[in-house]
C-alpha cells in the first residue's frame, strides 16, 4: 500500500507541476529557438517503424518548417555500433527537410535526465523546446524544472493504445525513479565531457 501511494503521489506531482508548459497546439508554442528531441529506436522489437519515432520526427520537421525552431539537439542512446538513435533522428530529418546545419548530434542521452542535462551542461542551453509525446513529457520537464532550464514540451502525436499500453506503465513508473533519481539519490549523468557550442539564428 506504501509503494503504491508512493507511486501516486510521484505521479500527480510531476504531472501537475509541470502541465501548463506542455503545448500541442503550434501556434501558441512560445518562442525558445533551439529544440531538444528525446531519442528512441526508429524500428520496434518486430522490426516494423516505430511510430514514437517517427512521429516526434514530423512534429520537429513541421516546426521547422514554420520557424518556430531554429536547431535542434538530437540526443540519444548510441550504445552499439549497431544501434544509434541520433544519427538515425539525423537522417530522417535530413528526409524531412532540415539541414544538417541545424543539428547537433548528442550520443550520450542514454536516458531522458542525461539528454536533459548535457543540453545544459554540454551544450549551453537553458531554454528549449522539448520534442517527445505527451505521456513523457512531464517527466522530462519536471527534470528541466529541478535544473533550471527554462523548457516548456511540444507533444507529438501519441500512437494508438495498442503501442503505448505498455509505455505508459513503463511511464508511471519512470517518474517515480526521476523524483528518487533527483531528492535523493542526487544522480547525474553518467557522461559528460566538453562542452559544445551550438550557433543559433537570431
Amino acid at each position: 500500500m506504501l509503494f503504491v501511494v508512493i507511486l501516486s503521489v510521484c505521479n500527480i506531482w510531476i504531472v501537475k507541476s509541470t502541465e501548463a508548459k506542455v503545448y500541442s497546439d503550434l501556434s501558441k508554442l512560445p518562442e525558445h529557438r533551439v529544440a531538444l528531441v528525446l531519442g528512441t529506436s526508429h524500428r520496434l522489437v518486430g522490426g516494423g517503424p516505430n511510430p514514437f519515432f517517427h512521429n516526434r520526427i514530423k512534429m520537429a520537421a513541421a516546426l521547422y518548417r514554420l520557424g518556430k525552431i531554429d536547431h535542434f539537439i538530437l540526443s540519444g542512446d548510441n550504445s552499439t555500433r549497431y544501434y544509434n538513435e541520433p544519427i538515425e533522428m539525423r537522417k530522417a530529418l535530413i528526409k524531412e527537410g532540415v539541414p544538417a546545419t541545424a543539428i547537433t548530434l548528442d550520443y550520450a542521452g542514454l536516458r531522458t535526465l542525461d539528454s536533459v542535462v548535457r543540453s545544459k551542461a554540454i551544450f549551453g542551453q537553458d531554454k528549449i523546446t522539448i520534442i517527445t509525446q505527451s505521456f513523457h513529457s512531464y517527466r522530462a520537464l519536471f527534470i528541466s524544472n529541478y535544473y533550471n532550464i527554462d523548457a516548456v514540451a511540444m507533444v507529438a502525436e501519441d500512437p494508438d493504445l495498442d503501442h503505448t499500453l505498455r509505455v505508459h506503465i513503463r511511464e508511471y513508473l519512470a517518474r517515480t525513479k526521476a523524483v528518487l533519481d533527483l531528492y535523493i539519490f542526487k544522480t547525474a549523468p553518467r557522461y559528460l565531457g566538453e562542452k559544445e557550442k551550438i550557433n543559433v539564428n537570431a
